[in-house]
């Protein structure tokens, strides 16, 4: 449960950056570095976001869910008539 609630947390996080960024684009009239640099920060977040999730599948703390290996679509409701 504590690394749902990370993942979320840092994914609130990239919208934040990403809000942040379009206000300082709406907001500064003059040629300001803030907007660069909010969106490179987000950039670096998605990123180490990114790299985390793998090491969590990789370490076993995450574990991809979906079909069940031998499974058909119709077996696991994916297929709907």
């Amino acid at each position: 449960m504590l690394p749902k609630i990370f993942i979320v947390f840092v994914l609130l996080l990239i919208i934040v950056s990403l809000a942040t960024a379009l206000v300082y684009l709406l907001k500064d009239r003059e040629r300001s570095p803030r907007t660069v640099k909010a969106l490179t920060v987000r950039i670096a977040i998605s990123l180490a976001l990114f790299f985390l999730l793998l090491l969590g599948y990789q370490a076993g703390i995450l574990r991809p869910h979906g079909l069940k290996a031998g499974s058909t679509p119709a077996e696991t409701g994916a297929v709907r008539k």
